[in-house]
């Protein structure tokens, strides 16, 4: 009992001091969620809802952090706390502050580990960190990583000390929009349609114990037509003899159950199945555990989902984007995933779930993620609330010479590291069935070799559409999609004989600042502006009911400017800091509705 009673106690004191330690840097607007954010408990959710293991340790919170000159080496001193996962320049980061790309942004953490690890693998993960991030755990280095927007982990178990306390350090060098790296919206000077800057770790940093052997990761591929999921495992120390059992569930009932020799390859046959749609978000979980001589050596739980994107053509032989075999308009909106608190990071689960669960409401079924990658956690949320995603590929290296065929000039370095990029966003976002198209390139930034990579992604992850340049620079055959972006519009690619779906990737951007949640008193700015409420809503209903012609001529989808205001852009159907919702209305969502009706 003594023993109980003096862990809270330390626990309460931890509390305390951590909330001492920590406030908000200034903002003029925040969410409710940043108003109500617990410095001792960011994000505590599992952040890998596709691979999830028992033991895990939640490493966000409070560290040290220093600003130095690039090249001047590890600090000596960390004088100052910076709240983790939230990027320096962010409020809720309690620094809000520019590092600049002649500095290094440094961090360190101490964590001990729990007692039942000793004698496992350690592996220490980082949902996120933009940009070029170096990792050292007590004072040794372990790897370097070059990327934004993908998850990276390191096996740090070499570098522990038998000390119960270990030391993490942590060092990000990030040169914003002076840099060739992809980085999506984040300028230096923001203004318009371009966004403050996010420097560093930005999503969940954790630790996780394994074994010698274990499942690193897995790749599932619903196929709809021959009622399979076909399943590879990646497994780390796999040795001869060892067996993979994979069981899937409806709810607590085992549908099928197998045990394969190998880890690639392994097929269940999923009878009765239950499709996928945004009306009817079916998930079946998973289990899958690695076997040697009878024992479960290694154990993950995942889900999936049955359902099937093509491109095909109607009985009017007009190309449609087509789900689950039959063709479903898809109406959303441009969603840039920013945050007037925490910038990139959401401040709570519920604050990353809000978006969609408000579209959902309102009648759209589409998300286009634009130029932005957000956390796993977030697909999650699209998976079981049934919200189908484009996933753009953030943006880089975008004021660059032109060529005859529009494309901009890229160097060696950028492609490359564009590419690299590009496949590792692919490859970790596989099997979340709510995306459906990916998008390698937005209105020419950075755009070059369209054709090689949407062949390239086309045959990579054949389980998807390829909208290849979205907007102004489009190439003959370039990807399943023909893209146009029409401000207010709407309107419809005009070349309908190249056997593409015809989409409007961009509309709308209708713009009313709402007093007391804008980013800036004055100076907003939108695509249109207007007066109030009631002109912004009939507004939207007089673009909406221009698509039902537009369907009936072949466009398979429509993507409206935008989820929510984000700094002084006000387009958003929500305010930025998601307090008002500008289109709830009831007309506003009968317009919406009747466009999934319509007859082609």
């Amino acid at each position: 009992m003594k023993k109980i009673f003096f862990s809270l106690l330390s626990f309460l004191i931890f509390v305390q001091v951590t909330a001492q330690q920590w406030k908000a840097a200034d903002v003029k607007i925040k969410t409710i969620w940043g108003e109500q954010l617990n410095p001792s408990n960011v994000l505590p959710e599992y952040p890998r809802p596709q691979l999830v293991r028992d033991e895990w340790k939640n490493l966000n919170g409070l560290w040290d952090y220093s600003i130095q000159p690039r090249f001047g080496g590890m600090p000596e001193t960390f004088s100052n706390k910076i709240l983790v996962p939230f990027g320096i320049e962010s409020s809720l980061s309690g620094a809000g502050r520019i590092v600049g790309k002649e500095n290094l942004l440094w961090y360190k953490t101490k964590f001990d580990l729990p007692e039942k690890w000793k004698g496992k693998r350690i592996i220490l993960h980082f949902g996120a960190s933009d940009w070029e991030t170096d990792v050292y755990v007590n004072n040794i280095k372990v790897g370097s990583h070059r990327g934004g927007y993908d998850e990276f982990n390191f096996d740090i178990t070499g570098q522990l000390v038998k000390t119960d306390v270990q030391e993490i350090q942590v060092s990000v060098w990030d040169p914003s929009d002076d840099g060739f790296q992809p980085r999506g919206k984040q300028v230096k000077k923001p203004g318009s349609i371009w966004y403050t800057s996010v420097t560093g770790i930005w999503q969940t940093v954790w630790l996780e114990p394994v074994n010698q052997s274990y499942i690193r990761g897995t790749k599932q591929t619903p196929d709809i037509d021959k009622n399979q999921l076909t399943i590879d495992t990646d497994v780390a120390g796999w040795m001869e003899g060892d067996k993979i059992n994979v069981a899937a569930f409806d709810g607590s009932k085992v549908i099928v159950q197998r045990e394969f020799n190998s880890s690639k390859n392994l097929f269940l046959k999923i009878d009765a199945q239950k499709l996928w749609t945004p009306d009817s978000p079916f998930l079946y979980d998973l289990k899958i555990s690695l076997m040697r001589n009878g024992k479960v050596i290694d154990e993950v739980k995942s889900y999936f989902a049955m359902r099937k994107i093509s491109l095909a053509k109607d009985e009017n032989g007009i190309p449609r984007m087509m789900l689950n075999n039959k063709f479903l308009f898809q109406f959303g909106t441009l969603d840039q995933g920013w945050w007037p608190d925490g910038l990139y990071t959401a401040p709570s689960d519920e604050a990353l779930a809000f978006d969609i669960v408000k579209l959902k409401e309102l009648g759209f079924n589409l998300i286009r993620k634009h130029v932005k990658v957000e956390p796993a956690r977030y697909y999650y949320h699209c998976d079981r609330l049934g919200i189908l995603v484009w996933q753009d590929m953030p943006s880089g290296d975008m004021d660059l010479q032109y060529g005859d065929n529009g494309e901009q000039l890229r160097s060696a370095q950028s492609e490359y590291q564009y590419e690299t990029e590009l496949k590792e966003i692919i490859d970790e976002h596989y099997n979340y069935p709510s995306i459906i198209a990916w998008i390698p390139f937005n209105e020419g930034w950075g755009q070059s070799n369209t054709i090689k990579i949407c062949n390239w992604i086309t045959h990579y992850d054949s389980s998807r559409l390829v909208d290849g340049p979205s907007g102004w620079t489009d190439l003959p055959a370039a990807g399943n999609i023909q893209d146009r972006h029409d401000y207010p519009g709407p309107s419809m690619p005009n070349d309908k004989k190249d056997n593409r779906a015809l989409v409007l990737g961009e509309f709308g951007g209708l713009g009313l600042p709402i007093e007391g949640h804008t980013w800036k008193e004055k100076d907003n700015w939108g695509y249109r502006s207007y007066k109030d409420l009631d002109e912004l809503q009939k507004a939207f209903i007089t673009l909406i009911e221009k698509i039902p012609a537009l369907i009936s001529k072949g466009l398979s989808a429509a993507v409206y400017t935008q989820t929510t205001d984000v700094e002084v852009e006000v387009n958003g159907v929500m305010t930025y800091d998601r307090k008002v919702i500008k289109m709830e209305n009831e007309n506003v969502k009968t317009a919406i509705r009747k466009l999934y009706d319509v007859k082609k």
